[in-house]
C-alpha cells in the first residue's frame, strides 16, 4: 500500500492526524470542518488525533464506491432486504425471522449430521431449536459471539453518536433566504466547522453534552420521495435524519439513560433550531396517540437493541482496510477478512476487516470464504 501511494500520499493519510492534513489542505474554517466530519462519523476524536482512529474513519467513508460517493436506494432500505429476501426463497433459502440465536455450540459427532461442525440455538415464538451446520456466519461484534460460545465477554468499545428521527409537516424556514429544499438536499452541516468540532471533543471529555452540539441532518424523503405514502407526499410531509457527533458512550449511565436521553434530544434540537427562523418542534407531526413524530436513540439504546457495543455502529473501533505485511493469510477466512479465530465460524458484518455496516462487503467476502472451502474457484 505504501509503495502504491509514496511517501507523500501515505504520510497524509496514514502517519499524520487526519485533521492536520485537513488543515493544510483547507483555508476556510467552515470547509475543515465540514471535511472533518468524515473521520468522527460514531468516532470520538480530536482533531489532532495521535491514535489515528479518525484517520481510519475518514478513509472508509471517502473510499465508498471508489469516488466517496453515498447513494441511497430507491424505496429505501426495506426494498433491499426484501429484494435480497424474495431471491433467497427462490434459491431455496429457508427464513427464520424475529429469532432470538442463544447460543453458538460445537456439535455432538455422534448425533449431528456428518460435516457439520456448529449447533446455532435460538428461541423463536417461544420454543427453543437448534440447527447444524458446516458454517456460522455471525453479523456481531466480537464481544457479542464470545457472549454466544459461553465466554466472558469484556471490552471497552464505545461509540460517539446521538441520531434523532422526526417527521415534520414541511421542511423549517432558514434564518437567511436560502430555500429550504436547497439546504436540505445534501447532507446539512450544522455547528460543524473545524473549531467547533475541537470544542466539542474538548466538552465532551470533561463529561458534558457539548454546546452547541455538531450534527448533520439528511433528508431521505427529498431524495427519494417514494419511502413516503402517497398522503404525506401530498401533503408535503418530510423526514429528517440528524446525527450528532462528539458525543460519547461515556456520557451515559444505565440508571440515567432516559434522562440523558432527553437532554441529548434538546440538545440536537437547539443546535438545529440555531441556523432555523422558527422551532422545528413546532413542525413535528403528530402520531394517532397525539405524540409528536421524534425519535431519539443514545448509544446505550443500540446497545440494547442490536447488541452494539457501547452503541458502537461500527461493532468495535474500526481498523484499516488492508492487512499488514505480518497478517497471517493461509486460511480463506483469513484472506477474506472474516476469521474469528475457530473454523466454520465467520464474521460478515462490520466486525469483518474491510467490513462496513451499509456496504455488503463483510456479507459477500464470507460467501467468498465458504465458496473457496467449498472448492469453488
Amino acid at each position: 500500500m505504501r509503495k502504491l501511494l509514496g511517501p507523500e500520499l501515505w504520510d497524509e493519510f496514514f502517519t499524520r492526524p487526519i485533521g492536520e492534513t485537513i488543515a493544510d489542505s483547507f483555508e476556510s474554517d467552515l470547509v475543515r470542518g465540514a471535511v472533518m466530519t468524515d473521520a468522527l462519523i460514531g468516532t470520538f476524536a480530536s482533531n489532532h488525533d495521535g491514535e489515528l482512529d479518525a484517520n481510519k474513519c475518514f478513509l472508509y467513508h471517502v473510499i465508498g464506491n471508489q469516488t466517496g460517493e453515498w447513494n441511497i436506494p430507491v424505496g429505501g432500505m426495506g426494498a433491499v432486504t426484501r429484494s435480497m429476501a424474495l431471491r433467497a426463497r427462490e434459491l431455496g433459502a429457508e427464513l427464520k425471522p424475529s429469532c432470538e440465536v442463544l447460543s453458538v455450540g460445537d456439535v455432538d459427532g455422534d448425533t449431528e449430521p456428518e460435516g457439520a461442525v456448529r449447533t446455532v440455538t435460538y428461541r423463536q415464538d417461544g420454543h427453543t431449536q437448534s440447527v447444524s451446520a458446516r458454517f456460522v456466519l455471525a453479523n456481531v461484534a466480537r464481544p457479542v459471539l464470545e457472549s454466544l460460545r459461553g465466554r466472558p465477554s469484556v471490552h471497552t468499545i464505545e461509540g460517539a453518536q446521538v441520531k434523532v428521527n422526526m417527521m415534520l409537516q414541511r421542511l423549517p424556514k432558514l434564518k437567511t433566504d436560502t430555500d429550504p429544499v436547497a439546504a436540505f438536499g445534501g447532507t446539512f452541516h450544522i455547528n460543524e466547522g473545524f473549531t467547533q468540532l475541537q470544542a466539542a471533543f474538548e466538552q465532551a471529555t470533561r463529561g458534558e453534552i457539548p454546546n452547541p452540539l455538531p450534527c448533520e441532518i439528511y433528508c431521505h424523503s427529498l431524495t427519494d420521495p417514494t419511502i413516503l405514502g402517497e398522503t404525506l407526499r401530498e401533503s408535503g410531509a418530510q423526514t429528517l435524519t440528524v446525527f450528532a457527533l462528539q458525543t460519547p458512550h461515556s456520557l451515559l449511565r444505565e440508571t440515567d439513560n432516559d434522562v440523558m436521553r432527553q437532554k441529548l434530544e434538546d440538545a440536537v434540537v437547539d443546535s438545529i433550531n440555531s441556523v432555523l427562523s422558527e422551532d422545528i418542534r413546532n413542525l413535528l407531526l403528530v402520531d394517532a396517540h397525539g405524540n409528536p413524530c421524534i425519535e431519539t436513540k443514545t448509544t446505550l439504546d443500540l446497545e440494547h437493541a442490536l447488541g452494539l457495543p457501547g452503541g458502537n455502529i461500527f461493532h468495535a473501533p474500526l481498523s484499516w482496510p488492508f492487512v499488514s505485511d505480518e497478517s497471517p493469510l493461509s486460511t480463506p477466512a483469513e484472506r477474506w477478512g472474516v476469521d474469528s479465530g475457530e473454523p466454520g465460524l465467520f464474521f460478515c458484518g462490520s466486525t469483518a476487516r474491510r467490513g462496513g455496516a451499509v456496504s455488503g462487503i463483510g456479507g459477500h467476502n464470507a460467501a467468498m470464504a465458504v465458496l473457496e472451502l467449498d472448492g469453488w474457484s
